[in-house]
C-alpha cells in the first residue's frame, strides 16, 4: 500500500484508541457511578498505572501518606504486608521485602512524565508574566465546550449546527482576548492556519509533530487527559449513541480541536521556540518504553500496598463468613422484603431482621429487573430507570387509576387533562423565575422579590424538618397526586407475563411467596446538591428506585399476569400482595405507595411490617448517628427530626456518606451471614445456587450488578486517589455548567466529574479507604470458570486484578488465583 494511502487508516486507528481509552461520565441529573478506568480494563492495573503516571502524571494506586497512616495506626499489619508480598504473581523484584516496602513509604514515587508540545513550548522566558498555555488551553476549550453542550441554563443559545470543532473554530476566530491572556498579541494571525474540519486538523498537526505513528495513539491519550472532564463527557455521548446502535462525534471532535491548539501555538509568537520544543519532544517521547518500565518497577511497591489495604479488610470479611454459622428465617415468613443490593440497605436488612425475626429480606439490584425508561405525565423528560450498561427497552409513564379502597380520581379527569393542567402548572412557574434571566434585570428582580427570597434565606438558616419532596409530583394538582400512578402501558399481555416471570425466578420468589411481599427501593434527600442523583440508586440510573418499585408491583399484583404465570411454573397465591415502598437513605425512613390498592386482609399485615420498619430505622440512625457527629444516645424522635432537618439544609455538604466504605459484593443465600454485622460496607445479593441449574443466572449476575458494584468501587478509589482528574474537588466551590452537564470548581477549568472530597473526607478523617472489590459467589467453581471464560470483560476484570474474586463452597472460601482457586486460611487476629 502507498505510505500516503495509508496515513488515513493509521490516524483513524490512532484517535479511535485513544477515544476508547476514556471513559464515560454522566450528567448531574442521571448520575451514577462509574470506573474511570474502564476503557483500559483490558491491561494490568500495575500496567495502567504506570501508563497514566507517564502520560498524564495520573495517580491510580493509593498515595503513600494514606498508606503510611494506615501502617502507623497498625491497621495494616506486617503479617498484611508479608501476605501481600507473596501474593503478587510473578513474585516481586529481589529485594523488595517488607522493610524495603516499609521504608519506600517516607515518599511518594518519582514518576517522570512526558511533555506534551504545548509544555515544551510554554518554557519560553516571558511564561512568569503570563497565564500557562496548557492552563489557558484547558480554560478556553472548557469555556467553549459549556456553551456548546449548555441546553438547559442560558436563555440565548448559540448555533450549533456545524458541531463542535466548528464551534470551537469559529469561537476562537472571535475571541480577541484569548492572546492577550496567552502573551501572545499575534495570535489571531496564527489562527488563519486553522484546518476548517476535524480530519483536515488530526492530519495537519501529526504531519507537524513528526512522532512516529506507533507512538499517535499514546501522545493523543494524553491531549485528552488535559481536558478529562469534557472528554468523559463526550464518551458518554457516545456510550448512549452506541445503545441505540449509532456513535456520536464529539469525542473526535474534542481531540481534534485539543490537537489543533499546539499546532496554532507553532504559527504564532511561539513559532521561534519550535526547533528547541521539537528536539525535547523527540527525545522524550523516542523514551516511552524506558520510562513506562521505570514506572512500573516504581509501581511495585504501592502495588504491594494496595494489596496489603485489601488484605487488612479481607481478614475481617473472612472471618464474619467462617464464623456467621447458617441462619434460617422461620418458614413460611410472614412478609418477604425486597431491598436493592446497595450497601446502605445492608443496615436496614440487618435491623429488620434482628427486630421482627418472621421477616424474610431479600438483595436484588435496585430497578427490580425492569429495562423502563419513565416519562412523567405531561412533561417531555424521559429518563432512564435502569443500569447505565443497559438501554430501556419499555416505557412507563403516569396514569390516573383509581382504587379498591378509598381514593378515586375525578370522573372526568383522563390523562390528556391531567397532562393539560400540568403544562399550565409548570408554563406559570417558569414565567414567575423568567424574570431574573433577563438581561439587565436581575438587580430590579430580586428588589422586587426580596421578600421571597428572604423566606428562602430563613429556610437555610433554620431548615425545617420536613419530608422528602416528590419532584415527579411537581406541577400536579394535589388532588390528583395519590392516583397519578406510574404504568407499564402498551405492552401485550404475555409481554408482561413473561417479565413478570423472569423478575420472579431471579429473585427467587417463584416459589414459597408469603402473604405480603415488600418492594423497597432507596434514593436521597437532600437541599441545594447538584450531585443528589449520585445519592440516589445508581441500578436505576441516578433515580430513585420509586417508579421500578411501584411499577413492579403493580405487574405482580395484575390478576391476568398471576393467571398468565401458571404457563411458567409459577403459582402466586390468591393472598398474596405486592406493594411498593423507597428507602430514604439520608433519614433512613421508608415511605409506601399505593397502599390504598391493598385489600382489607393486607392492610393488618401492612401496618405490622411498617410498624417493624419504625423500629428497624430507629436502630439504624443509632448505628448511624457517630458518623454524622451526632451521640448514638440522643432520643429516637430527636435523632430523626435531627436528620430531616440536615437533609434540608441548603448549606449541608455532606446530606449522608452515601456508599462510602463499600468494599465487598456477597452474591450468596443471606442464611449465610444473615445475623451478622457486615458495616454498611458489602453488597448483598440474594442468590441459591441449587435453584440456578444451568448457571444462567449466575451469569446475569456476574455480568451486571457485579460490573456495576465495581464502577461504584472504583470511583470511590479513583476520586480519593486522584482527585485532581477523577475528583470534582470542593462542593463550596462548586458552579453548575449547562444546568445539568456537571460542575466547575470554581469560574472555570475543566469539568469537574467523580465525588467532591466532602463525600470521601469528614474534615478530621477519611470515610473512604481505597480497597478494591472483593466479590464472593456462593455456587460451583465450574459455574464461575464457564461465566469468566465467556465474557471478555469479567475476565479481563479477574485476570488484571480490578477486583478479588473468592468462592464460597461450605466451610471453606477459595481465592481465585491465576486460573486456580486456592483455600484461605483462617487467620485471626
Amino acid at each position: 500500500m502507498n505510505p500516503t494511502d495509508a496515513l488515513p487508516l493509521q490516524i483513524e486507528a490512532a484517535c479511535e484508541q485513544a477515544c476508547a481509552a476514556i471513559a464515560p461520565a454522566w450528567p448531574l441529573d442521571r448520575a451514577i457511578a462509574v470506573n474511570p478506568h474502564w476503557g483500559r480494563i483490558g491491561q494490568p492495573l500495575r500496567t495502567v498505572a504506570a501508563r497514566l503516571a507517564v502520560l498524564g502524571g495520573v495517580r491510580v494506586l493509593p498515595p503513600r501518606a494514606l498508606v503510611r497512616e494506615a501502617w502507623a495506626s497498625g491497621r495494616v499489619t506486617r503479617a498484611d504486608l508479608e501476605e501481600a508480598i507473596e501474593r503478587l504473581q510473578p513474585p516481586p523484584a529481589a529485594g523488595l521485602d517488607a522493610d524495603a516496602c516499609v521504608a519506600a513509604l517516607a515518599a511518594e514515587p518519582s514518576l517522570p512524565r512526558l511533555p506534551l508540545l504545548i509544555d515544551l513550548l510554554d518554557a519560553e522566558p516571558n511564561r512568569h508574566h503570563r497565564l500557562p498555555w496548557r492552563d489557558a488551553v484547558t480554560h478556553q476549550i472548557s469555556q467553549t465546550c459549556a456553551a456548546y453542550f449548555d441546553r438547559h441554563q442560558a436563555d440565548w443559545q448559540p448555533r450549533r449546527d456545524g458541531g463542535l470543532y466548528a464551534f470551537w473554530r469559529e469561537t476562537l476566530l472571535h475571541d480577541h482576548g484569548i492572546g492577550t491572556l496567552m502573551g501572545l498579541p499575534r495570535l489571531g494571525a496564527s489562527l488563519a492556519h486553522l484546518p476548517p474540519t476535524p480530519a483536515e486538523a488530526e492530519r495537519w498537526v501529526l504531519g507537524k509533530l513528526g512522532l512516529p505513528p506507533a507512538r499517535w495513539a499514546d501522545y493523543l491519550e494524553a491531549l485528552l487527559l488535559t481536558v478529562n472532564g469534557w472528554a468523559s463527557y463526550c464518551a458518554y455521548l457516545d456510550w448512549q449513541a452506541r445503545l441505540a446502535g449509532g456513535r456520536d462525534p464529539h469525542l473526535r471532535e474534542l481531540l481534534a480541536l485539543r490537537l489543533a491548539w499546539g499546532a496554532i501555538l507553532l504559527e504564532g509568537d511561539a513559532a521561534r521556540h519550535a526547533q528547541a520544543a521539537f528536539a525535547g519532544l523527540h527525545a522524550a517521547w523516542s523514551q516511552v518504553d524506558a520510562h513506562l518500565a521505570a514506572a512500573d518497577a516504581a509501581l511495585r511497591v504501592d502495588e504491594i500496598w494496595q494489596t496489603a489495604l485489601d488484605i487488612d479488610y479481607q481478614r475481617t470479611l473472612l472471618h464474619t463468613l467462617r464464623h456467621a454459622g447458617a441462619s434460617t428465617t422461620p418458614q413460611p415468613p410472614e412478609a418477604q422484603v425486597v431491598f436493592c443490593i446497595d450497601v446502605r440497605s445492608e443496615r436496614l436488612r440487618r435491623a429488620l431482621e434482628a427486630t421482627t425475626p418472621h421477616v424474610q429480606t431479600l438483595g436484588f439490584a435496585g430497578f427490580f429487573g425492569l429495562p423502563i425508561a419513565y416519562t412523567p405525565i405531561g412533561t417531555p423528560a424521559c429518563r432512564p430507570q435502569l443500569p447505565g450498561l443497559l438501554a430501556p427497552a419499555l416505557e412507563v409513564t403516569d396514569a390516573p387509576a383509581g382504587a379498591t379502597g378509598t381514593v378515586d380520581p375525578p370522573a372526568d379527569v383522563q390523562p390528556a387533562d391531567v397532562a393539560a393542567l400540568r403544562q399550565r402548572a409548570l408554563a406559570r412557574a417558569d414565567q414567575r423565575g423568567a424574570g431574573a434571566h433577563w438581561p439587565l434585570a436581575a438587580f430590579p428582580f430580586v428588589e422586587a422579590a426580596g421578600w421571597l427570597y428572604g423566606g428562602a434565606l430563613l429556610r437555610w438558616l433554620r431548615p425545617p424538618a420536613s419530608p422528602r419532596p416528590n419532584d415527579d409530583a411537581e406541577g400536579l394538582p394535589a388532588r390528583l397526586r395519590p392516583v397519578c400512578r406510574p404504568a407499564l402501558g402498551g405492552i401485550p399481555l404475555e409481554e408482561r407475563i413473561a417479565l413478570a416471570a423472569r423478575v420472579l425466578r431471579a429473585m427467587g420468589l417463584h416459589a414459597g411467596l408469603a402473604p405480603l411481599v415488600a418492594l423497597v427501593g432507596h434514593g436521597s434527600q437532600s437541599a441545594n446538591n447538584p450531585h443528589v442523583a449520585a445519592l440516589d440508586c445508581g441500578a436505576c440510573g441516578g433515580q430513585t428506585g420509586e417508579v421500578n418499585a411501584r411499577v413492579l408491583a403493580q405487574l405482580l399484583n395484575d390478576p391476568a399476569v398471576r393467571a398468565g404465570l401458571s404457563a411458567h411454573g409459577i403459582t402466586v397465591p390468591a393472598t398474596t400482595v405486592f406493594v411498593a415502598a423507597l428507602h430514604n437513605t439520608t433519614t433512613d425512613e421508608v415511605e409506601w405507595f399505593d397502599t390504598d390498592l391493598l385489600p382489607a386482609p393486607s392492610q393488618r399485615a401492612l401496618e405490622a411490617l411498617q410498624a417493624a420498619f419504625v423500629r428497624a430505622a430507629e436502630a439504624v440512625r443509632r448505628e448511624r448517628a457517630p458518623t454524622l457527629d451526632l451521640p448514638a444516645a440522643t432520643n429516637g424522635p430527636s435523632l430523626a427530626r435531627w436528620l430531616r432537618r440536615r437533609a434540608s439544609d441548603g448549606a449541608q455538604t455532606r446530606p449522608e456518606w452515601g456508599l462510602a466504605g463499600n468494599a465487598a459484593f456477597l452474591i450468596a443465600p443471606r442464611s449465610l451471614t444473615r445475623g451478622q454485622s457486615l458495616d454498611g460496607r458489602v453488597f448483598l445479593h440474594d442468590y441459591d445456587a441449587a435453584q440456578d441449574t444451568d448457571g444462567s443466572l449466575l451469569e446475569l449476575l456476574m455480568t451486571a450488578p457485579m460490573l456495576v458494584t465495581h464502577w461504584i468501587n472504583w470511583q470511590y478509589h479513583a476520586s480519593q486517589c486522584e482527585p485532581r482528574l477523577y475528583g470534582s474537588g470542593n462542593k463550596v466551590l462548586h458552579n453548575v455548567v449547562g444546568g445539568v452537564l456537571g460542575v466547575f470548581e470554581g469560574n472555570g477549568g475543566d469539568l469537574r466529574i467523580g465525588l467532591a472530597r466532602q463525600s470521601l473526607h469528614d474534615g478530621q478523617r477519611w470515610m473512604h479507604e481505597p480497597l478494591r472489590l472483593t466479590v464472593v459467589i456462593a455456587a460451583p467453581a465450574a459455574r464461575i470458570e464457564a461465566v469468566i471464560e465467556r465474557h471478555t470483560t469479567v475476565r479481563h476484570l479477574v485476570e488484571h486484578g480490578w477486583l478479588h474474586l473468592w468462592r464460597l463452597d461450605a466451610d471453606t472460601v477459595y481465592r481465585y488465583v491465576a486460573g486456580q482457586w486456592q483455600a484461605l486460611p483462617d487467620v485471626r487476629r
